[in-house]
């Protein structure tokens, strides 16, 4: 448990490493070369994958794979200007794509560079100082104030106090002796011990969470979410496709024709800027993030934020302050408060590193008192004794002993009271640490009275906690700490309900069940990230230690605290600049506006695919021939796809609760849209036909227009869940549909790369596209909210 109330209690641990080694001569030389090849180095193994190959991924993808289809198609026909300018799409997403690299090889990095780099060996009878990396089991090494554990070790000899707070959540060093185990990156903060290594590398502790941080993997749902589109629409332009060539051969066309119809067709079925615009869409609210104090690491986590459903947080340095502070006095008859805290301070060291007597002496300072005894001798801690000790003497010049440590050990030298007992029991059973003080002389002792210390919670948990109550966020506690100490800090920070029982975490448990996991180790943490996400949770994690980094890792959205280690912050998807947790709603509200905004250009991007794969299918059916050439897709593509992507700037609205990609529902109701859009493009080229009496070189212009002008009416009517006019359009999403309009009112009125068309009938198209607008607004509304598009 914690300094000065208990010392560490451990069975020796039986080493295998240590038979046939002498404790005076340490491992011979070549003994420890022999075991360093069968145990290998005492370091975490590189994984990182080279950055040629990272890249080369960026081409191997469902879009990718229609893209260089597209460019091989292109070429075979000898239209290299069109090739040219697929292969420039498909390197610009390629070079998008790769801000949302993997963070796994800088969370090896971290876990590598927290490793003491050297250590001092027992090696043929000497003490040396060599690389941590040439530890192995069974060497003998010295711990010492200020190291930090190279690997993990069993105490032989001496008295340590270690800070494993990183590693297993509790916020109080350990006192540690003889036959103790600890782990690689722990810290000795006082004293000096001899120990034998038992376990080096990816063995060790340390070495397991890394390994469980490179493993640790979850496919983000905005892969999922791209993947599943672009399968339903390959599906379904790839049935279109059949039916076309079906058709073209029915009516007798030559291969020369057919063949640019097949390309055409497959330009219409890709949505070439999806993942680009996933990924912008993520950069540009990591900014805004930025700004507020919180720093995505993954560019995936800021739409993950908007899906989270469940916050598992850590209670030590996360949802408290990390710090021990004095939470209750009760001094007993005779003394007050502030004499209790006088009195402890004398027997407290002075600008140590021991965290129960820096509390201590900062709250004596903020209660002065007058008569305060004049220190003569400190003695510190004593690991065998229980307490610290000093010898003072009063205002009236007598010499007295001042006690303070573990109320066991203290009420065995004093005539207790049961008041005092029952006191001390109340105090413990809230969750507080508890010291006793007695001053007096050696044979007759006197109880002054009870500290009470506690790591406080944030001012601000209980208020995050609350409001993302109200964002449809459920949050639960994860920690390695005692079930006791936990249970108090989440009814201070409003987290009301059960208390998972001791043992392993059940396979089957869910996020209602419990408000508090105590006495969890890193492995916890991982395994239940994963039976949360295993159930069709999206799961946040929110740590600041090494013990939190799989969990971090695992999480869809990990969050590192301002305190947090490297470690955790590698492993996290966000890390908090900021102190306090303010900045998690704050990820929460902007994920879910990036959430809305990637929500209306996919549903724009089944809507476009449709209409343009069924448009080439009526269009052949109407005129004989293809309404579209793939030059005019390839200048569909540019306009419609990249300048679409403005819509990562739209003004949008946080959703109420959790987000969710419900692609089937997202699917009809693009399809929908597309129907009405399709209807519009129809009818353009009926009246083409039949009223205009156009030439096929005049109706491919018109078909190219109308297809430009409806996409913009549907990327209003798509944008705004309610009516359009409900909220105004972005500044950037208004300048690129003026440029969209422009470029291909200019293009078809000047006659460049394909039949000139008049005036008046590119105005007349623009002028019934924005009628169609206002006459599919008022379709749409019933239609989303049917399907529960909001």
């Amino acid at each position: 448990m914690a300094t000065q109330l208990s010392v560490v209690a451990a069975a020796p641990a039986k080493s295998a490493s240590r038979i046939n080694v002498d404790p005076r001569e340490g491992l011979t030389s070549d003994e420890a070369g022999a075991r360093l090849k069968t145990s290998g180095p005492n370091t975490m193994p590189d994984t990182s994958v080279h950055p040629f190959r990272v890249a080369l991924l960026k081409f191997w993808a469902p879009v990718p794979w229609m893209l260089e289809g597209a460019i091989v198609l292109e070429l075979v026909l000898g239209k290299y200007v069109e090739a040219a300018i697929i292969a420039f799409l498909l390197v610009f997403n390629a070079a998008l794509g790769l801000f949302q690299e993997s963070r796994a090889q800088a969370t090896l990095t971290a876990l590598k560079s927290r490793l003491a780099l050297n250590a001092s060996v027992r090696r043929d009878g000497i003490w040396k100082t060599l690389p941590a990396a040439e530890l192995v089991p069974g060497d003998l090494v010295k711990l010492s104030l200020g190291a930090v554990v190279a690997a993990d070790v069993m105490l032989t000899s001496g008295e340590i106090l270690l800070d494993q707070s990183m590693l297993t959540g509790e916020s109080v060093p350990i006192e540690a002796g003889t036959g103790v185990l600890t782990y690689a990156g722990a810290l000795v903060r006082r004293g000096e011990a001899e120990a034998e290594v038992t376990a080096t590398g990816t063995h060790t502790k340390f070495g397991r969470t890394a390994e469980l941080i490179r493993t640790a993997h979850v496919v983000s749902s905005q892969q999922k979410a791209v993947l599943r589109v672009v399968c339903n629409l390959a599906a379904f332009n790839g049935v279109v496709i059949v039916l076309l060539v079906g058709y073209a051969l029915h009516l007798k066309m030559p291969m020369a024709e057919i063949i640019p119809l097949v390309l055409t067709a497959v330009l219409a079925s890709i949505p070439v800027a999806l993942p680009a615009t996933f990924t912008l869409a993520s950069a540009l609210s990591a900014r805004a993030l930025a700004r507020l104090g919180v720093l995505p690491t993954r560019l995936s986590a800021v739409d993950e934020a908007a899906s989270m459903a469940v916050l598992c947080a850590d209670k030590t340095g996360t949802l408290t302050q990390n710090a021990l502070t004095v939470t209750a006095v009760r001094p007993m008859s005779g003394f007050d408060e502030a004499n209790v805290l006088a009195l402890a301070a004398l027997a407290s060291s002075d600008g140590g590193q021991d965290p129960v007597d820096e509390a201590i002496r900062a709250a004596a300072a903020g209660k002065a008192v007058s008569d305060t005894p004049k220190l003569v001798k400190f003695a510190a801690f004593d690991p065998a004794k229980k307490m610290s000790e000093a010898t003072v003497t009063d205002h009236a010049g007598s010499q007295k002993r001042i006690v303070k440590g573990a109320f066991a050990v203290i009420v065995d030298l004093v005539k207790s009271s049961p008041d005092a007992t029952n006191t001390a029991k109340e105090l413990e059973d809230n969750g507080f640490r508890v010291l006793a003080v007695a001053i007096g002389v050696p044979t007759a002792m006197k109880l002054a009275g009870l500290i009470a210390l506690s790591d406080p919670p944030r001012k601000e948990s209980a208020a995050l906690i609350a409001e993302l109550l109200g964002l449809g966020v459920r949050t639960v506690m994860v920690t390695g700490d005692a079930s006791a100490t936990a249970a108090i800090v989440a009814k201070a920070v409003g987290l009301v309900g059960a208390i998972c029982p001791p043992g392993p975490i059940p396979d089957d448990v869910r996020p209602e069940q419990f408000s508090v996991y105590a006495g969890v180790l890193p492995e916890d943490k991982y395994k239940l990230v994963r039976i949360f996400q295993k159930n069709g949770h999206t799961v946040g994690m929110c740590g600041d230690g090494v013990n939190d980094a799989p969990a971090l890792r695992q999480a869809q959205i990990g969050i590192a605290v301002s305190t947090a280690t490297d470690v955790a912050k590698s492993a996290a998807g966000m890390v908090l600049t900021q102190p306090g947790l303010a900045g998690i709603v704050a990820a929460v509200k902007e994920g879910r506006m990036t959430f809305q905004r990637i929500l209306s250009y996919t549903l724009n991007s089944i809507t476009k695919k449709t209409v343009q794969a069924l448009f080439l299918a009526i269009g052949l059916v109407m005129t004989g021939h293809a309404i579209l050439t793939p030059l005019l897709m390839v200048l569909i593509m540019i306009t419609g796809d990249f300048l679409g992507m403005s819509l990562t700037t739209d003004n949008v609205r946080p959703s109420p609760a959790p987000n969710a990609w419900r692609i089937s529902d997202l699917t009809i109701a693009g399809v929908i849209m597309g129907i009405g859009e399709l209807v519009f493009c129809v009818s353009i080229l009926a009246f083409g036909i039949h009223r205009m009496g156009f030439g096929i070189g005049a109706l491919q212009t018109l078909a190219f227009i109308a297809i430009v002008f409806g996409n913009q009416a549907t990327t209003y009517t798509n944008r705004e869940r309610r009516h359009l006019w409900a909220s105004r359009p972005s500044y950037w999403l208004i300048v690129s549909s003026l440029a969209d309009l422009l470029i291909a009112s200019t293009l078809a009125v000047g006659g460049i790369a394909m039949t000139a068309l008049p005036v008046l009938m590119v105005a007349g198209t623009l002028a019934t596209a924005i009628v169609f607008a206002l006459l599919l607004d008022l379709a749409k509304v019933p239609v989303f909210h049917r399907l529960g598009i909001t």
